[in-house]
């Protein structure tokens, strides 16, 4: 068991968002295990520091893995897990909530022989790691999967484009990954490398699985010419309700974008026909697999979110609407969550997207130009090197990932992941078909670009709902290295559309860059 004992405080008002676009969050305290700072044990006894980064042991907000979790079963597992493998070893471990929770870490740490820190992200967006590999000492990155993974992507990646030699990482499920990591301290302890982050590597891609059984159902696609679908998307626009700071004035990618507030799409819903908004409610009642933790009334509010989005969309002339749906739901200034009229609006060949991101959202209207109809699907994707997968995560997605007059998947209604209110949407969609994972940039003017075969769904309860678990085609090293420049989230469509996207980028005079 780690004990707690407060030590501090700090407050940031930058959101976990915001950072996705290069910004640092910070959050507030650090409890340590009483000691963890004090005089060396034997001599040349190994001496690392874990520091797991979270809000608090027991998750006081929403955020990923969910609001109320507790921490404290999954590190004295992993505590329990390093001590075994390790007894030789003098793990200290601590928590911190920040930045300034880390450097409190140095300041106790200037006065002991710590040989390393193993930062464990629990929480994504924790600004510890930066800060205690100024010390200048071995550092191992890990990401507890579905809760500090969107924070560890973007910190492995830095380390890596830095060439930082002395930060590693591991991304795995699986413990054994973790102390064979681990394991890669005592190398760097008695001389055998100075460079702890190829070490790290070379065990990574060591005990990663090769690719399997990479053949795929037949799926087809009828791709527009680059001509039509840029013709086509000259005819889209884009409502960014509650805007925030990456929202950008007049257009995007050359799609007009309007600003709308928060209280129009209020309105919306309040106009909403509620018989109408009744009829919807009960349509995704009886077609859902299983609805657990939702009443009825969510499910009406949740529909008349749907047709108030709708009237939005006929109202304005567009056929793409994003939402600030986290920041506006907590505030109380929405009334329902707008997932499950996301996924409606996605089935009927329309764009609904999370969160006001504008590029994912005009990357989903480009994809769904490009393939004649195939709704792109937003995630905050999560890596798993002991299975080789990587898990396209979120609350909402279509269920009818070939188009509108394509065949349904199975679907389930459940609460909103990170807060477990409202309604939203787990899509079981379908394994055994080659996807295609884009974002187009036009500042950059670059078109990231990965491939991946659906092998199944995870119903891990941690974090959002629906999770499309995939394999890589091509390098899975290559996959941890532009989280920190294009942000996490990414754009999945079913389909092979290399050869499509790469007439398309050189349509418009954008560069393809393959992060696999």
């Amino acid at each position: 068991m780690v004990r707690k004992v407060m030590a501090g405080s700090e407050k940031s008002g930058i959101g976990r968002r915001r950072f996705l676009a290069g910004g640092c969050a910070a959050a507030a305290g650090l409890w340590a295990a009483p000691g963890a700072g004090r005089s060396a044990g034997p001599v040349g006894k190994l001496r690392l520091k874990v520091v797991y980064a979270l809000h608090a042991m027991v998750q006081p907000k929403p955020d990923w893995p969910n609001l109320g979790f507790d921490f404290a079963p999954v590190i004295e597992r992993i505590n329990a897990a390093l001590a075994q493998a390790f007894p030789e070893v003098e793990f200290l471990p601590v928590t911190a909530t920040g930045p300034r929770a880390a450097e409190r870490i140095l300041l106790e740490d200037a006065f002991s022989d710590i040989d390393g820190y193993i930062v464990y992200h629990m929480n994504a967006w924790k600004v510890v790691a930066p800060v205690l590999a100024t010390a200048r000492k071995p550092l191992l990155l890990a990401d507890f999967n579905y809760a500090g993974s969107g924070g560890f992507l973007a910190f492995a990646a830095l380390f890596t484009r830095t060439r930082n030699r002395r930060v590693g990482f591991v991304s795995s499920s699986d413990l054994d990954d973790l102390v064979a990591a681990v394991k890669c301290f005592e190398r760097v302890k008695t001389g055998a490398t100075s460079d702890f982050a190829a070490a790290t590597a070379q065990v990574r891609r060591e005990r990663t699985p090769a690719a399997g059984d990479l053949s795929v159902a037949p799926d087809p696609v009828s791709a527009l010419d680059p001509e039509e679908c840029l013709r086509e998307l000259k005819g889209s626009k884009i409502l960014a309700v509650g805007p925030n700071a990456l929202t950008p004035a007049v257009s995007y990618m050359g799609v007009p974008v309007k600003r709308v507030s928060f209280a129009e799409l209020t309105a919306a819903w309040q106009a909403a026909d509620r018989d109408r908004a009744g009829e919807v409610a009960q349509g995704w009642q009886r077609g859902a697999e299983a609805v657990e933790g939702v009443f009825f009334e969510t499910l009406a509010d949740s529909a008349a979110m749907y047709v108030g989005m709708k009237d939005l969309l006929q109202r304005h002339g567009a056929d793409a609407i994003t939402v600030n749906c986290l920041a506006g739901f907590y505030a109380g200034k929405i009334p329902a969550y707008p997932c499950l009229g996301f996924h409606e609006l996605c089935n009927e060949g329309l764009v609904g997207a999370c969160e006001c991101d504008v590029r994912s959202t005009a990357t989903m209207l480009m994809v769904k130009a490009l393939t004649r109809g195939r709704p792109g699907y937003i995630s905050d994707p999560v890596i798993d090197t002991s299975q080789r997968r990587i898990i396209y995560a979120h609350c909402v997605a279509s269920n009818r990932p070939f188009g509108p007059a394509g065949p349904r998947n199975p679907y389930q209604i459940l609460t909103h992941s990170e807060d477990r209110k409202g309604a939203s949407v787990r899509s079981l969609l379908p394994a055994g078909y080659l996807t295609t994972t884009v974002e187009f940039d036009p500042r950059r003017r670059e078109v990231l670009f990965h491939q991946a075969k659906t092998v199944g769904n995870d119903p891990e309860d941690r974090a959002c709902r629906t999770k499309l678990v995939a394999e890589p085609v091509g390098d899975m090293e290559k996959l941890f290295t532009m989280w920190d420049r294009w942000g996490w989230h990414r754009v999945t469509v079913y389909g092979d559309l290399k050869e499509p996207v790469a007439a398309l980028a050189e349509a418009m005079g954008y560069q393809v860059v393959t992060e696999a």
